[in-house]
């Protein structure tokens, strides 16, 4: 569900040229930092490195681009 919002023009100026820098488009790239926000709020004590090698992870999976791991040695 598309809906309009309000904008502070200094902010909008500064996700364009994030948005830009990253090949995504402006409300994209305002997603893409309110999806952060929300995982960073929800869990405090990781740091953002984390959260997005987390979301890449989790891309690359969806796109099957991850091999399975087979375990080579044996349990005791």
């Amino acid at each position: 569900m598309a809906t309009s919002v309000r904008l502070d023009d200094e902010f909008v100026t500064e996700a364009r040229v994030h948005a830009e820098a990253e090949s995504r488009s402006l409300p994209k790239q305002i997603e893409y930092w309110a999806k952060i926000g929300q995982i960073m709020i929800d869990n405090p004590d990781l740091s953002y490195e984390f959260v997005r090698e987390s979301l890449l992870a989790t891309e690359e999976v969806k796109q099957g681009l991850v091999k399975p791991y087979v375990r080579r040695t044996k349990r005791n």
